[in-house]
């Protein structure tokens, strides 16, 4: 195990400035994409993680929801991750997590989700030929439940239980015309 940067940097990147453009790889494109073809060859990883947010448009307002695998449990995003060499020499390692198209619970709320890797496949991922790992790059079909959040979840300086709780959601009065 160890801690890394989330938020890719690749090893030839002249500085660490475009790292936010990479905290997502998309599956479909991570073999051509030259930030992740090299990592995807002999770089990948698995990122543990108990749920994920992702956020639903409501008009001009989002909502973010809470993902999770069966009732909580452990498991891991198929990940990529490679290091950086400052101008000083001072090396940073850095993360991605890859991205698919949504699953059925997600495709109500979001058009990508995060490759949740089975763990027999945990393996396979981490050791196999680039052919194998491709093909692990699918929705989790596995068991999952969501639910809606608190607009907490929005704030970095939030890192607590009490984001992850679940919220009521206002439904809108009956019989009224919204426009």
């Amino acid at each position: 195990m160890s801690l890394v940067r989330w938020g890719l940097i690749p090893s030839w990147a002249k500085d660490a400035t475009d790292s936010f453009k990479t905290i997502n790889a998309r599956s479909e494109t991570v073999t051509t994409t030259p930030s992740f073809y090299e990592p995807f060859k002999s770089q990948r990883c698995l990122i543990p993680a108990d749920g994920f947010y992702k956020w639903k448009k409501n008009g001009k307002t989002k909502q973010p929801y809470c993902f999770e695998v069966a009732e909580g449990d452990l498991f891991a995003f198929a990940g990529l991750w490679d290091k950086w060499s400052d101008p000083q020499g001072q090396a940073i390692e850095s993360c991605t997590i890859l991205t698919t198209t949504p699953n059925r619970l997600l495709s109500e709320i979001h058009d990508r989700m995060p490759v949740i890797l089975r763990p027999g496949d945990y393996d396979s991922w981490l050791t196999r030929d680039t052919a194998t790992a491709v093909r692990l790059l699918v929705p989790y079909a596995g068991q999952m439940r969501g639910y809606p959040v608190s607009t907490r979840v929005n704030h970095v300086q939030n890192d607590d239980p009490e984001c992850a709780a679940p919220v009521e959601l206002e439904a809108p009065p009956q019989g009224q015309l919204f426009g």
